[in-house]
């Protein structure tokens, strides 16, 4: 089909990973922007690729049952959100369907999901915020740019996050000749807030003490600025303190933390209780961060070893370990890549970045032996490879979606093998 202006109309038939749905026309492939699937829709052509093109919906001409209003005035406009024009259920029903479809595509693999594991309220769920600043605004990069949609206040986050972001957003406004050169501020919040300052000059350090003090004035706990150089000033608390199975977990800025927090102490103790009886079993934890999986299984199992290669997190799972009195659990501060365990492990837990494991990192796995492994995985595509692999020595037991992301279209998910 050659690329034009004017509207043509398609059925939309599936759902693609992205946000996207598929449609076709003319016998050519469409992934469609705004559309629902089973919706009929009149769009334009966006781009056009070797083996199909994008389009934007410009009108719907039969709409989905599972169609609604978004929730949020800037949808479409911030690159944010996704899915805010569908039900909730059937978020979770296409996000399953783009789950199933990547393990049968990539990976051969055809399976059941188990039941999914969602939070209750699928809007206030973020507490930690990653906003993009520049020319005195706040906000989100719009969709494919690097134009900063400025957000007052963003549905998806906790309130207290929303708090701090319109104290940020005045404090930017009232001192924009001071605060120009910041490009980013990462806000958590736990039984405090901190803030992850990133700017992109080099400041003096009298500069970026008096920047943390116009912050902390504001009712921050803690700032961390981390200046263009990679250089890190710290002003105050260090890090933030959430509940996680009866345990004090501490977490710094600098430090990965699921931001669904209430999501994350569900799945915790779903795999925590799953993986009973862990008495006299020796748990590795690979990629472990601050031990957001490590420190509830060591209240039940002989021994686990986390393994993270971020200082920070490393610092974090360490201080964690103290404050809980917690004596079987000891971090590792290494590369996955290069670790060679030589003691038996009975359990291996995995939660890796989007890029999933290396050759390497799956033949030391099938080369250990572990009985039963746990993966926690952010991209479907690269779970699925995996699996592929790893299913020469092990057996799919569940593999379930756990919808960390409600309104955006990133899939997590958890898988449970067991060596044949």
């Amino acid at each position: 089909m050659k690329r034009s202006d004017s509207p043509f109309t398609l059925k939309v038939v599936s759902p693609a990973y992205g946000g996207l749905s598929i449609g076709r026309y003319s016998g050519r492939v469409f992934l469609i922007k705004g559309a629902i699937p089973g919706e009929t829709v009149q769009a334009v052509i966006e781009e056009d690729r070797k083996d199909y093109s994008i389009a934007s919906v410009t009108k719907i001409i039969e709409p989905s049952p599972n169609r609604i209003k978004p929730g949020c005035k800037l949808f479409g406009v911030c690159g944010s959100c996704h899915l805010q024009h569908i039900t909730y259920k059937r978020q979770i029903g296409l996000k399953e369907q783009v789950l199933q479809d990547s393990l049968k595509r990539l990976g051969k693999i055809e399976t059941e999901l188990s039941q999914p594991l969602a939070g209750q309220n699928p809007w206030n769920y973020r507490f930690r915020a990653q906003f993009k600043a520049g020319s005195g605004k706040i906000g989100f990069f719009k969709e494919k740019t690097r134009e900063i949609v400025h957000v007052e206040r963003c549905p998806l986050m906790v309130d207290e996050i929303n708090d701090y972001l319109r104290k940020t957003d005045e404090l930017l406004k009232n001192s924009a000749d001071f605060t120009k050169d910041i490009s980013e501020i990462h806000i958590s919040y736990g039984d405090v807030a901190v803030a992850l300052i990133k700017i992109s000059s080099k400041h003096a350090v009298t500069g970026c003490d008096k920047l943390a003090a116009m912050f902390l004035n504001t009712g921050f706990g803690g700032i961390c600025i981390e200046a263009s150089n990679k250089r890190l000033l710290k002003y105050k608390n260090q890090h933030i303190t959430l509940e996680l199975e009866g345990l004090k977990y501490t977490i710094s800025p600098m430090s990965f933390f699921q931001s669904n927090w209430k999501l994350n102490q569900v799945l915790v103790k779903f795999i925590r209780d799953s993986l009973q009886p862990l008495n006299s079993k020796r748990v590795l934890d690979l990629y472990s961060g601050a031990g957001n999986f490590s420190l509830p299984v060591a209240f039940d199992a002989d021994e686990v070893i986390a393994v993270e290669e971020n200082p920070y997190a490393v610092k974090d799972g360490r201080r964690n370990l103290k404050i809980n009195g917690i004596k079987n659990c000891r971090f590792i501060h290494s590369s996955v890549e290069t670790l060679q365990p030589k003691e038996q492990v009975h359990i291996l837990m995995l939660d890796p970045p989007r890029t999933g494991l290396t050759n390497r990192i799956i033949n030391n796995i099938l080369h250990m032996m572990p009985e039963q492994i746990v993966y926690v995985s952010c991209n479907p595509a690269t779970l699925a490879r995996d699996l592929k692999k790893l299913l020469e020595k092990y057996e799919i037991e569940s593999i379930r979606l756990v919808d960390f992301f409600p309104q955006t279209y990133h899939i997590e998910s958890l898988a449970f093998l067991r060596l044949r």
